[in-house]
């Protein structure tokens, strides 16, 4: 297994060790904050990481097609998830988050079906950005670093609405009848 392989899944098993301090920060304020930040940050570098090397050094694999977006979702949805649990943000905006995140899964499924290859574009690492930016901010602790109250939550929105235009986006980029009749 490759060395881009074996961060994609490094970053699947970050997941539940996030999860754990993140849960944990509740009764053991402090130290949990701190290694739920770090956690995350380490599957956050690992997203970009992973993904450079394997187009560097020309290994990439159909495994990692497969597992690096899956890994993706996995954090973002197992963080904001877990924010909602702790009543730290809106369900609603973890709904159209993740709801983007299976269309445009659904999307390139389709896509695919059809001999179409949706790549990434800017809108989706801007997305990524500040959904990944957004979480870090969530769990940074006020005693951490100072932050306004209203920054996290502010950031939350603005990755809600850069990842709404996103799937706007992709959506529009695609020529695919959804209807059955063929262009």
């Amino acid at each position: 297994m490759n060395l881009p392989n074996k961060l994609t899944i490094l970053r699947i098993l970050l997941v539940p060790v996030f999860m754990v301090f993140l849960f944990l920060r509740k009764g053991y304020p402090g130290y949990s904050e701190a290694f739920a930040l770090i956690t995350f940050i380490i599957a956050a570098i690992t997203d970009g990481l992973d993904g450079y090397l394997a187009r560097k050094h020309k290994i990439v694999t159909k495994l990692g097609k497969i597992l690096d977006p899956l890994a993706d979702k996995l954090l973002i949805t197992a963080a904001l998830i877990s924010f909602v649990a702790l009543k730290e943000i809106s369900a609603w905006a973890a709904i159209i988050i993740v709801g983007r995140e299976l269309a445009i899964t659904g999307l390139r499924v389709i896509a695919a079906s059809e001999g179409i290859v949706i790549a990434a574009n800017k809108w989706g690492k801007w997305k990524t950005t500040l959904q990944i930016t957004a979480i870090i901010a969530v769990i940074i602790d006020p005693e951490i670093i100072n932050l306004p109250w209203h920054l996290p939550i502010i950031l939350i929105w603005v990755a809600v609405a850069i990842t709404i235009y996103s799937a706007i986006v992709y959506f529009r980029q695609v020529d695919i009848d959804f209807f059955g009749e063929h262009h």
